[in-house]
């Protein structure tokens, strides 16, 4: 049974992004799908705590034209956006207990001269799939040149790998159809995921920030905390 997962390669993820590939056999990076802008998506931003709760952490991108695809996205040229970014980390988290540890390799795939919002996404997410010990197939879906559209998309990317079990988050529940996919032979698994909760900085425990909250929190101690979830009900 070959378990399939896919999604869009989105900046520094949330934990239940990252629960989804523990299972898994082979990952689909979703990037010729149409980007979604600030304000709708989190293909380009994702939440970090401070001291006064959370808070954007945003990467910079050139507007470029209406129904841009994911892998089309360029970066804004100047850089000023990078330094904003790593004194909001920095200011945030320098009290961390992985801080110094772990900046200094997040500032340099900052500053690894990206042209393209998702190569500074899948930078970090393999980054982070090294942080977590996560071993899978891992396939953009822009390779895999197939045809149609939501439902029909995802069909004909399952089938292009051969796959017979698609493990899907539950905020698909709204516009997927089951049975499309049984019509198929793929079998549909619903993620249950259950945030985990470890030491932060700034008070009160706040679920669902950027995976790069519990790295500099907890270091080492992160992959543990996430497999931990796998099988938590």
């Amino acid at each position: 049974m070959k378990m399939v997962c896919i999604h869009q390669p989105d900046f520094l993820p949330y934990l239940g992004f990252f629960h989804r590939l523990l299972s898994i056999d082979t990952f689909i990076l979703l990037d010729d799908v149409q980007f979604l802008r600030k304000g709708s998506g989190w293909h380009n931003r994702d939440k970090i705590k401070t001291k006064q709760g959370e808070k954007w952490l945003t990467l910079s991108v050139t507007k470029g034209r209406l129904n841009q695809k994911i892998n089309q996205v360029l970066l804004s040229e100047k850089n000023d956006w990078i330094t904003k970014n790593l004194n909001l980390l920095k200011e945030n988290y320098k009290e961390a207990s992985y801080f110094d540890e772990y900046f200094p390799l997040i500032r340099d795939i900052y500053m690894g001269n990206f042209d393209k919002m998702i190569d500074l996404n899948v930078a970090f997410l393999h980054f982070f799939f090294d942080v977590f010990n996560l071993e899978m197939n891992t396939i953009f879906s822009s390779d895999l040149h197939v045809e149609g559209h939501k439902n029909q998309k995802i069909i004909n990317l399952l089938k292009s790998v051969n796959c017979n079990h698609y493990l899907s988050g539950v905020g698909a529940k709204a516009y997927l159809d089951e049975q499309l996919f049984e019509n198929e032979g793929i079998i549909v698994e619903w993620q249950d995921f259950h945030h985990p909760v470890y030491p932060q900085l700034h008070g009160e425990f706040i679920p669902n920030l950027s995976c790069i909250d519990l790295l500099f929190n907890c270091g080492p101690k992160s992959k543990d905390i996430l497999w931990s979830c796998k099988n938590k009900k």
